[in-house]
């Protein structure tokens, strides 16, 4: 089987499966529909592994494999196919989003076992990574844009998902309209690129920019700008990054997927996809690397403040993905999707460590509320110590080689971005200090009243209610309810976090300077045609920036216990000693109240006014307006229509009379 054929049947399985379970639900009992989407992703990662091997059997230069099932345009030199890109960048990426993703539904099949719209919930898992990998396989920018706005969708039904509780809804609508914008940069860009190369088509494209742009030139500056639009919109970076902290009303699992697997990525694959464009406008890649190191910060130092679990896991999304950014704009492509896929093992996993422990807390996710975990929940304690020692960047997990490449790789280019290796240390030391945040809080000290009733074989049971408002949960249209499900007592969950565990431990190891560098051989086959990516640290250097990582790491993980388990009374010391930096912080910066103001109201507002306004009084009254005529008409012709002949004769003879004397009038 040729690796373009099995990446086809890699994308279409999981639309199959969203379309068996969306039209068969009726005919689906119990948990088949977790079944049918499972196994429907299952498939999919065993189709995207045969792309990998077929596409390892071509040299590295002919690794570019293009197929097309059909034209959507072609004519007046345009030629727009429905079709997909095969080369090694996309295929890391074929595997990623299917790997993890396939483990996200082995934890839902569990997890969402008392939700009543189980049936919905897997229908729309499967749809939106069908739509991930239309994104990530598409063999140009339209067939892109295509995949990115079905992504938009999936991410509005999923965080929606729970429809009947308000601050559902309205996360929904705040994910999609900056998404929106986002698409709006994206459809840009697509013309811009139409309009000077005459091309949508990605290795064409490439190619004739190399010919036509030169470097810095304004209209790819121009191209560059309006991607990054789409490129942080989707990934959530700075100043399009305030849906993501909200978009933890979806279901545990959503939050995973979101954020290990699939929509936040897109915006890294994009610019890594886009580099050709990128390095022949530097400047528009310094911005989109500035902006990155800003949002990596900035998200550090909320979550260290911010006490709701799944916010906190947010808001270190945002900063690793600030790392990834960075990195690919700055010309480190190994590194950035090297990072990429360390953190999808290592964030999947600490998303279903939380699912595991708020499951328990009968669904309170307060994190001052959470303690002494470790003997009632051994399982769920030991994978989120993991996770947190990957996301801290601990010697020899996995995000400790990866997050220290970019770094290795800004210091070797030296001069200005010598400022994003200081950043990513100083967000590095915010990063290890909140992660254990995370672990101390949950596994040590003395067990709350919810680990002492689980030790006692109990599970700790409240009427389900908003984690953000209090407000009861309408258990009706699908929410966990009563039954709470937790690792230690649903093999498939802890199944999926077990493999998680692992890769978040080891997966660096492919990566280790002057070791092994099997993921930098293996992209070669897309970024040859780079200058930058021939850039090497040297491994001296690379090896002092991991002593440095790693004393960060250390230093970041005994600060956090400190604070929390030596002299548990020392924030709240600092917390009314720098009261009003704290408030900055657990403000989020004000970035919500900002974009809201600028952004989300108006465009809501607006569509409101089109709603009521216009709709009911232009095109209502147009419409209106046109159906009277006709009536009016019509009661005219009706008593134009009296039956007698001699009535017909004379309105012809009145109408030729008329015609003659306007030609009379128009003749004289």
């Amino acid at each position: 089987m040729s690796a373009t054929t099995s990446a086809w049947i890699a994308l279409a399985l999981p639309l199959v499966g969203s379309l068996v379970i969306a039209f068969g639900w009726r005919a689906l009992p119990g948990r088949t529909a977790g079944l049918v989407g499972t196994g429907a992703l299952a498939l999919s990662f065993v189709f995207s592994v045969i792309t990998l091997f077929a596409l390892l059997d071509h040299p590295v230069e002919e690794q570019q494999l293009t197929s097309s099932l059909y034209d959507y345009a072609s004519g007046l030199g345009i030629d727009i196919q429905l079709g997909i890109l095969v080369d090694p960048l996309s295929v890391l990426m074929l595997l990623i989003v299917t790997g993890v993703s396939t483990l996200i539904h082995v934890y839902s099949y569990a997890y969402m076992e008392g939700d009543a719209g189980y049936r919905r919930f897997f229908s729309y898992l499967n749809f939106f990574v069908f739509s991930m990998l239309l994104l990530v396989l598409a063999g140009n920018f339209v067939l892109l844009i295509v995949g990115w706005a079905f992504v938009g969708f999936a991410s509005f039904a999923l965080i929606s998902y729970w429809y009947r509780r308000k601050s559902a809804t309205k996360a929904g609508m705040k994910a999609f309209v900056i998404n929106v914008i986002g698409d709006v940069g994206l459809v840009l860009a697509a013309f811009l690129i139409l309009r000077e190369l005459g091309t949508v088509d990605y290795l064409t494209s490439f190619e004739a920019a190399r010919e036509e742009f030169s470097v810095d030139q304004g209209s790819v500056i121009a191209i560059c700008l309006l991607l990054l639009i789409g490129a942080f919109a989707k990934s959530a970076q700075l100043p399009l990054h305030t849906w993501l902290p909200d978009a933890m009303e979806g279901p545990t699992p959503v939050s995973a997927l979101i954020h290990a697997a699939t929509m936040v990525t897109a915006g890294v694959y994009l610019i890594a996809r886009a580099h050709p464009f990128f390095e022949l406008a530097p400047t528009a890649a310094d911005i989109s690397a500035v902006l990155a190191l800003a949002g990596l910060i900035m998200a550090a130092t909320i979550a260290c403040v911010v006490t709701d679990l799944k916010r906190i896991i947010a808001y270190s999304t945002m900063s690793q993905i600030g790392y990834m950014v960075m990195g690919v704009s700055i010309g480190a492509y190994t590194a950035g999707m090297f990072h990429l896929m360390t953190h999808a093992f290592f964030k999947a996993l600490l998303f279903m460590a939380a699912g595991s422990i708020i499951a328990a807390m009968a669904n309170n996710q307060d994190i001052d509320r959470m303690r002494g975990f470790r003997k009632a929940m051994p399982v769920t304690s030991v994978l989120l110590i993991i996770g947190a020692l990957a996301l801290a960047g601990f010697p020899g997990t996995s995000g400790f080689f990866s997050k220290d490449e970019i770094l290795a790789y800004a210091a070797e280019r030296g001069g200005f971005y010598t400022l994003f290796e200081i950043g990513g240390y100083v967000a590095a030391l915010l990063t290890a200090f909140y992660s254990f945040r995370i672990g101390f809080r949950v596994v040590a000290g003395k067990p709350c009243e919810e680990a002492k009733e689980l030790e006692q074989g109990h599970m700790a049971h409240a009427d389900p209610v908003n984690p953000a408002t209090g407000e009861p949960e309408d258990t009706d249209v699908g929410y966990p309810g009563p039954e709470h499900h937790i690792a230690e007592r649903a093999k498939p969950m802890a199944a999926a976090m077990g493999i998680l565990g692992v890769l978040a431990l080891v997966a660096g190891f492919i990566q280790v300077p002057g070791v092994t560098a099997v993921l930098e051989h293996f992209l070669e086959g897309s970024f040859e045609d780079s200058e930058l990516f021939a850039i090497h640290p040297s491994v001296g250097h690379a090896w002092f920036g991991l002593l440095i990582g790693g004393i960060i790491s250390v230093v970041g993980i005994a600060a956090a216990y400190v604070a929390y388990v030596r002299r548990p009374g020392i924030t709240l010391d600092l917390r009314q000693r720098f009261g009003r930096i704290h408030d900055f912080l657990f403000a989020r910066w004000y970035f919500d109240e900002l974009l809201d103001f600028l952004v989300y109201k108006p465009v809501v507002g607006t569509g409101r006014f089109f709603n009521r306004v216009f709709e009911r009084y232009v095109v209502d009254g147009l419409v209106n307006g046109a159906g009277g005529i006709v009536r009016g008409a019509g009661q005219i012709v009706r008593g134009a229509q009296s039956g007698f002949v001699r009535a017909y004769a004379l309105l012809v003879l009145g109408g030729f009379a008329a015609l003659g004397l306007y030609f009379l009038l128009v003749g004289a």
